[in-house]
């Protein structure tokens, strides 16, 4: 877009590498992008990036806000009894540590900054629902949605943690957190957990129409029961019209069945708009990023715990979660590694319904400035972020948050 003669900007990043190889300066105006061109007139404040490579701010398509202990004292992880992963098992265990920890918006504040510090300015956070914690940890992160909205946008999905079902009172807790600031609603292992897939996606789709809301399910369950959940949550999805506004998160089933039925299932999830969500969990069969976006299938990333009872890793960076997906994947060639960046933000922006994503005129001027003559070097490489913008403020700097 060329620059109408005269027009003054109130910020110019010049000499920016865009990811296409192109050069040029881009012109802010308003919080949107007002012109991105070969040379701009610098007006207002100009800075010089040096080549340094622009991208739209990254989003973390699933994070739980209530849970980390970043911001708290370190606490060393605890294995469970049992041979095998258990959920409720680590529910408990979190419940004790939890028990303890900092106050929830005073954690999950800590996880923001880091977050944003990364380069990440939108953020899906799932958050607890349940009889024993009812909406206060919800509240604490509507309050730090509320305080860090300068600087991040955050969706949230009331999670059903201990059950939906199976557990007296939290469809009824579910129902008051979306009527109380929760964007989505949340399900968990209509097999595994409720032991009832048909009770579990009648009361999830039932609250997401009631309340013209969204839907992300976490899906543990294995092999071929977790591929008969996915096929029925595709199923119900066609059925009352949510395309583009159901995901699934995990879906480790498609990573433990043979190919053949996994492309069955692929088929259907992108036929009826399902998207599916992955971490690259380093211990577990997860989907085939390949095979999924082949079939047609959306397929977004999320760091899901970082440094909590689940999991004692991460530090909220999505271009570490890029790789992280990467290496796990068997992706070698730059075109694999930007397949991986992608997950993190043009397809993320598309399965969170989010409008003028990217780096062009018109869209929300959220941009990270990363020091990478590529994005395959950037997500290999993975360098302290110079600048994070939030609606052409800049909110963080050489890696550091600087609020407003």
């Amino acid at each position: 877009m060329n620059a109408k003669a005269g027009h003054r900007f109130d910020t110019v990043l010049a000499d920016a590498l865009l990811a296409d190889g192109s050069t040029v300066s881009i012109g802010i105006t308003a919080g949107r992008i007002a012109a991105i061109d070969a040379a701009l007139p610098a007006g207002g404040d100009a800075m010089s990036l040096g080549g340094s490579l622009v991208l739209p701010g990254l989003i973390d398509a699933h994070v739980h806000l209530d849970k980390s202990l970043v911001g708290d004292a370190w606490q060393s992880h605890r294995r469970g009894t049992s041979a095998t992963f258990s959920v409720m098992e680590r529910v408990a265990i979190e419940a004790e540590i939890l028990g303890r920890a900092a106050p929830v918006e005073q954690r999950a504040a800590a996880l923001i900054e880091l977050a944003v510090a990364h380069g990440t300015t939108r953020m899906r956070s799932h958050v607890d629902i349940d009889p024993v914690t009812g909406l206060k940890s919800l509240h604490a992160v509507l309050a730090a949605r509320e305080r860090y909205k300068h600087a991040a946008s955050i969706e949230i999905v009331a999670f059903p943690q201990r059950g939906l079902v199976s557990c007296p009172g939290t469809l009824e807790l579910m129902d008051a957190a979306l009527r109380e600031g929760a964007d989505l609603v949340g399900g968990l292992d209509p097999s595994g957990v409720d032991h009832d897939v048909d009770g579990q996606l009648d009361a999830v789709f039932g609250l997401a129409q009631r309340h013209a809301a969204g839907i992300d399910i976490h899906l543990h369950d294995a092999a071929g029961e977790g591929l008969a959940e996915l096929d029925e949550i595709a199923r119900r999805t066609k059925a009352v019209g949510m395309a583009g506004s159901v995901n699934v998160s995990h879906a480790y089933a498609l990573g433990m069945v043979p190919e053949a039925d996994a492309q069955r299932t692929a088929e259907k999830l992108a036929d009826a708009g399902v998207s599916i969500l992955t971490n690259a969990p380093g211990n577990h069969a997860y989907p085939s990023v390949m095979q999924l976006r082949e079939a047609g299938v959306t397929v977004i990333a999320g760091n899901d715990n970082i440094r909590d009872a689940w999991w004692p890793y991460g530090d909220a960076d999505m271009l570490e979660r890029a790789m992280l997906i990467a290496y796990g994947s068997g992706f070698l060639t730059d075109e694999e590694l930007a397949v991986a960046l992608d997950l993190a933000t043009h397809s993320a922006a598309r399965a969170l319904r989010v409008d003028d994503y990217g780096v062009h005129a018109g869209a929300p001027a959220d941009l990270i400035v990363v020091p990478a003559r590529n994005v395959a070097e950037a997500v290999v490489a993975r360098p302290a972020r110079s600048h994070v913008f939030k609606a052409g403020k800049l909110v963080a700097r050489d890696g550091k948050y600087v609020g407003h």
